[in-house]
């Protein structure tokens, strides 16, 4: 079915700007050691602006963060919302476009297979003059910009609309949020792809709607990295996730000082943001949200198990879940996500996911605590605990789980989990595999680990 999206103007719509210039000349982007102002990326953004074809939307496939920045405002500013597929994948991207009929794919680079009407963005390496005498683009606050799908961890990837007026009121948080803890002037890199809404939030909307500057490159290397914060100045932030993270701690790079570090997409283990702390002396902040609500709430893991709420947040408890009220979203949305409130509402600690949770023979348990069990014993470098869809004549469903773990056999995993967890819970069936199929932002989307569990050879 395809999706129907509304980009009419109301009456008299309320207008925002395009991106924050109480000073053009102000660093916006950091490329290829060259120093871009917010005058000269709006000139780009103009030039490919009017070379885009009619049409209501487009996919935003551009890797390069610059590429994207310059994209994401050339389609607003023509009217259309950007399509943010879950992935790159052809399969993710042609099922974006089919369901949005007549749209377009735009990138940075000559693509083969190429998806229908695909258009390669044009050099951005020397910027046009910039027009100091130029009107600064104005947005109605009801424009829809973008749509973003969400991973696919929990099932088939949805989406998710979002409008220029809801990204500035999202984007007010995280610099509220930024300013308390940090400062109001920042260097960003990101190991996040921009098309995530993590990373839209966090290297994207930062630069265009705040006194900050993003590095373009997206490194992925615990090396690259460093290379990356080195070609910035200071006040760096790295905003990342989880799996980067261990990684750069695990590889013992050193990191040119760095202000703070930002970490999203799944839950940090204690152990992992004290380890980060220690290692790079810097404050770790994690953030809290969701493709369909965007950041609403934020923590220093190594310090409190309890979530701050932004201005403006609200939760509200389910039976099976959790109602979120934010500025930036029209109404509640719902998340299965249990929560505990304290401090007048305004702090809450996670309790689980309503589908987090299991119960056998009147005992429970929760896959987030199961995997960090399995994680936890020596040998195992990477895992997952996850329910399979088919259940029993009683209506359970088996537990499975894949591991990393050179050098060790399922036994040996299965006999350490034995001392940790009741044996209701044991993972049956546990197959060791060379790799998990992580995504961009080290999501596990449950499409993958199933066709990993049943058709993929096994690691020994």
């Amino acid at each position: 079915m395809a999706i129907v999206y509304d980009t009419c103007q109301r009456d008299e719509p309320r207008w925002l700007p395009l991106l924050q210039a109480a000073d053009p000349a102000r660093v916006l982007a950091r490329r290829d050691g060259r120093a871009i102002s917010a005058a000269q990326f709006l000139a780009q953004v103009r030039a490919v602006a009017a070379e885009l074809p009619a049409a209501a939307a487009a996919v935003n496939l551009c890797e390069d963060r610059y590429a994207f920045l310059v994209a994401f405002c050339a389609i607003v500013l023509r009217g259309q919302v950007n399509l943010l597929p879950s992935s790159r994948a052809p399969q993710a991207v042609d099922e974006v476009m089919a369901a949005h009929p007549g749209c377009y794919a735009l990138g940075e680079s000559a693509l083969d297979p190429a998806p229908p009407g695909y258009r390669q963005l044009r050099a951005l390496g020397l910027s046009p003059p910039p027009d100091d005498q130029a009107i600064w683009p104005q947005i109605p606050a009801e424009q829809v910009v973008a749509i973003g799908y969400t991973s696919g961890s929990t099932g088939t990837p949805a989406a998710n609309v979002k409008t220029w007026g809801s990204f500035h009121a999202s984007n007010a948080g995280n610099l509220a949020m930024l300013g308390a803890n940090v400062g109001s002037r920042l260097e960003i890199v990101a190991t996040v792809p921009p098309q995530h809404m993590y990373g839209m939030e966090m290297s994207v909307l930062l630069p265009l709607l705040g006194d900050h500057s993003v590095h373009t490159g997206r490194p992925f290397f615990p090396a690259d990295v460093a290379a990356a914060l080195a070609d910035v100045p200071s006040p760096r932030v790295l905003v990342t996730t989880p799996v980067h993270l261990r990684a750069l701690v695990e590889s013992g790079v050193t990191l040119p000082p760095v202000a703070a570090m930002i970490s999203a997409t799944a839950l940090l283990p204690v152990e992992l943001a004290r380890d980060a702390e220690r290692r790079f002396g810097a404050p770790l902040i994690e953030v809290f949200g969701s493709t369909e609500t965007c950041v609403f709430a934020s923590r220093r893991p190594h310090l409190e198990q309890d979530w701050t709420l932004y201005d403006g947040a609200r939760l509200h408890p389910q039976p099976d879940g959790t109602l979120v009220d934010a500025p930036q979203l029209q109404g509640p949305v719902a998340l299965a996500d249990i929560v505990s409130l304290s401090a007048g509402g305004r702090r809450f600690r996670l309790q689980g996911r309503h589908a987090d949770l299991l119960e056998i023979a009147g005992k429970r348990a929760s896959l987030s605590d199961l995997t960090r069990r399995l994680l936890a014993v020596p040998g195992v470098h990477d895992g997952v605990v996850f329910q399979l869809d088919d259940g029993d004549a009683l209506g359970v469903h088996r537990i499975a789980a894949l591991a990393v773990a050179p050098g060790l056999d399922e036994h040996r995993i299965l006999d350490a989990l034995r001392g940790a967890i009741d044996p209701l819970f044991l993972p049956r069936p546990l197959h060791l595999v060379a790799a998990l199929p992580r995504n961009e932002t080290g999501k596990l989307p449950r499409a993958a680990l199933l066709e990993l569990l049943h058709g993929q050879p096994r690691a020994h």
